[in-house]
């Protein structure tokens, strides 16, 4: 038996975090908002409406990894501002490695002929995307395994 599976993945950037859901099987990611980070508390309501509308389970983060594979000052920051979110939303949090979503989201773009430069929040959403979906794809078998 699949279990219903419901996540939010987000993008967080210093001026606005990609969000993106996912079908309840978990099988695909779509970007669903950007949002405009003005305030911690601003932030948390934007993100409390789509946790009630697609009764979420749990949050999954981008880290921005440096090259290296260690966790730079932005990871750490944005590990810092995430927990502080999964906690006002009382979800748990799980951390995908992030390197190049944006790249390949803004190669998307690109190659739907748009302005990577005048669809910065439509980057953002479809970053999320693609992360939500590469944590969807590792994590598949240990969903779809039936209890015994």
């Amino acid at each position: 038996m699949v279990s219903k599976i419901s996540a939010l993945a987000l993008d967080i950037g210093n001026k606005r975090i990609g969000v993106a859901g996912c079908d309840g099987l978990g099988l695909f990611a779509t970007g669903l908002t950007t949002i405009e980070r003005k305030s911690f508390e601003q932030v948390v309501a934007e993100l409390q409406y789509w946790v009630k509308e697609r009764e979420v389970q749990i949050l999954v983060v981008g880290l921005p990894y440096s090259m290296d594979g260690s966790l730079g000052f932005q990871a750490k920051s944005i590990q810092k501002f995430a927990e502080a979110v999964a906690e006002a939303l009382n979800l748990p949090i799980e951390y995908v490695d992030e390197r190049l979503s944006s790249v390949q989201a803004e190669e998307i773009i690109v190659s739907q002929k748009r302005s990577p430069s005048r669809n910065k929040a439509l980057i953002d959403r479809k970053a999320a995307a693609l992360i939500l979906q590469r944590w969807l794809d590792t994590n598949s078998v240990r969903r779809n395994i039936s209890p015994p």
